[in-house]
């Protein structure tokens, strides 16, 4: 039977965190989803630590793949889903239990909202809570969103909004949900959920402290963005 939610993981050697993620996404009061895990080349054993789940969940599936790097993996892992909405954990991260519920209460009650976006809080690589994330306290607005990355986990898309922006880009590589955002929020009403039911990990092997090249890649997609919206013609392609 066809899962309503299907949330994807892309996984590429998080041996360290990935049951802990898994877990969270299994513990969820809603029940009716699926679980891809996305295995992107991993030499360690997170590969194991997938297969286990999916042997004793139903809802977990696996598919191991060469390693293509962050955007390719993902944009494979939503195409390989099914459900009506779709989502996606980072395999270091933890959601809350309600996460789901509550995001899909939103869009079964609101069919003009395409995506809906929560607040989250930050932990450190044991766990610790470190506090409610800066970007929460920041009001959305379409316009807003072209200057910083505000709808930053945990995200609900319905799947039909997703597939009428074209998907994943793969271009954007490091801000590939950025990008997405930004097409998004063009087509479809987008609704924040003030509560924090996201837990962002921040460790040493993090995306994010990877920042000329997260500044690099985030001005590219605001430029493409105000391409889109009429606000600039030219776009110079650079490299770093």
């Amino acid at each position: 039977m066809r899962a309503l939610i299907s949330i994807v993981m892309t996984v590429y050697n998080r041996e360290q965190y990935l049951a802990a993620a898994i877990e969270s996404i299994l513990a969820q009061t809603w029940r009716d989803f699926d679980l891809l895990i996305w295995d992107d080349g991993s030499t360690d054993s997170s590969p194991e630590i997938a297969h286990h789940y999916a042997a004793s969940d139903q809802r977990v599936r696996v598919i191991a793949a060469k390693h293509q790097g962050i955007a390719p993996s993902i944009k494979a892992a939503f195409a390989a889903t099914t459900g009506t909405y779709i989502g996606s954990v980072d395999s270091d991260d933890l959601l809350a239990p309600t996460a789901l519920a509550e995001t899909t209460a939103i869009l079964d009650a609101h069919p003009e909202v395409g995506m809906v976006y929560t607040d989250y809080r930050e932990i450190d690589e044991n766990g610790q809570d470190k506090g409610l994330g800066r970007r929460c306290s920041i009001p959305y607005s379409q316009e807003r969103l072209l200057i910083e990355f505000i709808t930053f986990h945990f995200r609900l898309i319905r799947r039909s909004v997703y597939e009428q922006v074209g998907g994943i880009d793969e271009y954007f590589n490091a801000v590939v949900d950025y990008d997405l955002c930004l097409k998004l929020s063009e087509v479809t009403t987008v609704y924040h959920l003030q509560k924090p039911l996201y837990y962002y990990r921040r460790h040493g092997r993090n995306i994010t402290n990877h920042k000329l090249e997260i500044r690099y890649w985030s001005s590219r997609a605001i430029a493409h963005a105000r391409k889109r919206r009429g606000l600039e013609v030219e776009i110079k392609d650079t490299t770093l």
